[in-house]
């Protein structure tokens, strides 16, 4: 089975300067990655958008598929305790939902989703990367699939719950490439609330 480890394949900092650097390192790589695209995204591009050497690179990461892959690691992990995040600041029915739908629907807008477009799509090409990137998918899609169960108050067992809320995950994604092609921000709002109107009427339903 593949580990967080081989999937990032990084070195993670201990010290406080080390941990900047390395923030700074895989903000960078992102902001390439959602630019440039797979095929032309470097190294030394990376470096000099961090202000950083290569040699600080290669401190942290075995190579360049774990560079980008780990960047992408690592926001995937913020994107999560984004959402948990929501735990204290929401407030409570049809607005707590609403705030928990319209906070996913916009992690999967701007650079960053169009980052681990490119990623996924060169994985898909890329025999040496399709492991890794699929295990990191599968195993942060479950971490959020089961943080909305919860903040929601979902029954998690329930089949109809479960392909409910993956296809609200499913349409979040499909809205952040719509998002890619022009501006839908409006259609998106609408979209969003619908979504939580649905996931709050599957809530109460199951209560009755």
């Amino acid at each position: 089975m593949t580990s967080r480890h081989d999937v990032g394949r990084a070195r993670k900092p201990q010290n406080e300067n080390g941990i900047a650097t390395y923030r700074r390192i895989v903000e960078a790589a992102l902001d390439v990655l959602a630019t440039r695209g797979w095929r032309h995204a470097s190294v030394a591009e990376v470096a000099h958008a961090a202000g950083v050497t290569r040699g600080a690179i290669q401190h942290h990461f075995k190579d360049r598929d774990g560079l980008f892959t780990a960047a992408m690691q690592y926001v995937m992990d913020e994107r999560i305790r984004r959402i948990e995040e929501l735990r204290p600041a929401a407030g409570s029915g049809g607005e707590r939902t609403r705030e928990i739908v319209h906070t996913v629907v916009d992690m999967h807008q701007g650079a960053t989703f169009a980052a681990g477009l490119h990623l996924c799509v060169a994985a898909a090409a890329d025999p040496n990367l399709t492991d890794r990137v699929a295990a990191m998918e599968l195993e942060v899609g479950a971490r959020g699939f089961w943080a909305i169960i919860e903040l929601l108050g979902l029954n998690g067992n329930d089949p109809t719950v479960r392909t409910t809320v993956q296809a609200f995950l499913d349409s979040a994604r499909g809205l952040g490439l719509a998002g890619m092609l022009n501006d839908d921000s409006r259609r998106r709002a609408k979209v969003a609330d619908r979504w939580a109107d649905m996931l709050d009427e599957l809530r109460d339903r199951r209560r009755e």
